[in-house]
């Protein structure tokens, strides 16, 4: 070992000597520079690094002075590609590189990578020449696996990040589902967080995309578990189920799972009896769901208030997902929000229980760009004897909503509300933000703290309105039982 550790480090010398005499020669060469201003009495900032940038890219292009040859094989195949690189270079951006360059007994290296992290090597390689790259959709997987594989902590980090930031991009088949499933497989929390949300709050618009049909059994029962899925109605969620049940043939415990994570409460009764008679895949399956059916049938035909006395409402197929559908709620868009107070009124239904299908609520809200806490508010001061100015931008905004009127029907029920922010993410609309906040507060404390509305292209408007859809969500609560 401390042979090898002798004959490696000249040559390591040999190559950094090489390297600093490159780019000496590199920053002289050209009477071309970018002059910063320092602070006086510190002189004056030099800059060569994009012309740095320029030669190392054309070493590569060129393989100038080139110590190794890198063959990269593609699996599976007899497709081989040669890249004359550096092994100083190499080394610095990836310390796999640099165990395999100690340890070779050639001139070259031989690497066997799969096919579509073979297509893209020569990016990489580049990146680890220039450090910047230009990536495609279709691209941002295998480039991760190349980073991941050499251990190239910044390329991926960027790619990870790029990923989150370009979810909404168009593509001819999808491409979140696979990010996901490539999360899921490489332990990226992050990454599979950011897909699952965005699936989430956005599985009206996958339902009508091809990637609902790439959608993997584990994702689909993890979708079909949440509370914050933004769609139609449930009704839209079971003919999407069944669509992706005939599509991918999943094994009868999968759908048998899948059938069962349905809220059948939260459909009304007349088209419950259509599903009985006429879906194919309820007609196969219908003793798996007998008992939610039967709930379902019973909760819509009492009052909220004696089903809650003998059964438990606190369980899923009580709890509404957010429903787009004018039962549930209504869209708001708010020109200018900037300029001054907007309100609002909207009804609602009192709750999805058919036996309550008659009984209405009026909502109000209202929507302040810029309202202040008690503690920022002007006051007057006699001694200056007038109000203290307060800046505009010192305010928030703020979104409050209210039932228009008390009624005794709003025993044993609370209403959680739900507002949802659009934005245009590369060129679609998408959900950008969901806040909830429950009756108890009647506005939601965070609503858009970060948003910076006061500018014209801000991604919290689209062609200067703001798009917002308020939900209203009954929550029904189990009754406390009497004592004999």
């Amino acid at each position: 070992m401390a042979i090898m550790f002798q004959r490696i480090i000249p040559a390591r010398i040999q190559l950094g000597v090489l390297f600093i005499a490159f780019c000496f020669q590199i920053l002289t060469a050209s009477g071309a520079q970018k002059v910063e201003a320092l602070p006086e009495g510190s002189g004056a900032l030099i800059n060569h690094s994009l012309m740095l940038v320029q030669r190392l890219e054309a070493l590569l292009a060129h393989g100038n002075s080139s110590d190794v040859a890198l063959r990269v094989q593609t699996l599976h195949s007899d497709e081989v590609k040669v890249f004359q690189a550096h092994s100083l270079v190499l080394s610095l951006q990836s310390e796999v590189f640099e165990g395999l360059l100690q340890h070779r007994n050639a001139s070259g290296l031989i690497l066997r990578e799969t096919a579509d992290c073979a297509t893209v090597f020569d990016k990489f390689i580049r990146y680890l020449y220039c450090g910047e790259i230009t990536v495609l959709l279709e691209q941002a997987i295998p480039l991760h696996k190349l980073a991941s594989k050499y251990r190239v902590s910044a390329l991926q980090e960027g790619l990870s990040h790029y990923m989150t930031q370009h979810l909404a991009s168009d593509s001819p088949q999808g491409h979140v589902v696979s990010w996901y499933d490539y999360a899921m497989h490489i332990g990226d929390v992050g990454l599979r967080d950011s897909c699952l949300q965005y699936l989430s709050w956005n599985l009206s618009s996958v339902f009508q995309s091809g990637e609902w049909r790439a959608v993997s059994d584990d994702l689909l029962l993890s979708l079909l578990q949440r509370s914050d899925l933004i769609l139609q109605s449930e009704l839209e969620l079971f003919g999407a189920l069944e669509s992706w049940i005939g599509h991918n043939q999943p094994g009868g415990t999968t759908i048998e799972s899948a059938l069962r994570s349905v809220r059948y409460a939260m459909i009304p009764p007349g088209q419950l009896f259509r599903l009985q008679k006429q879906s194919p895949v309820l007609l196969k399956y219908h003793e798996s769901v007998r008992d939610l059916l039967f709930m379902a049938f019973q909760f819509h035909s009492a009052s909220p208030l004696q089903f809650a006395k003998y059964f438990d409402v606190n369980c899923s197929l009580f709890t509404p997902r957010n429903y787009l559908s004018p039962a549930w709620g209504s869209p708001w868009l708010i020109n200018n929000p900037t300029r001054d107070d907007r309100s609002t009124s909207f009804q609602t239904q009192l709750g999805p229980s058919s036996h309550d299908s008659a009984k209405k609520i009026m909502w109000n809200a209202l929507f302040s760009p810029r309202w202040l806490p008690v503690s920022l508010r002007p006051v007057y001061t006699a001694e200056h004897g007038a109000m203290q100015a307060v800046r505009a931008e010192e305010g928030r905004p703020r979104i409050i909503v209210t039932p228009a009127t008390s009624s005794v029907d709003f025993a044993g029920v609370s209403f959680q509300k739900t507002v949802i922010v659009a934005a245009r993410q590369q060129g679609k609309v998408v959900v950008r933000h969901v806040f909830n906040f429950h009756q108890s507060t009647e506005e939601s404390g965070d609503f858009l703290a970060q948003a910076d509305l006061q500018r014209r292209a801000s991604e919290y408007l689209i062609e200067s309105a703001m798009h917002l859809h308020i939900i209203i969500k009954p929550i029904y609560h189990s009754l406390i039982k009497a004592k004999k």
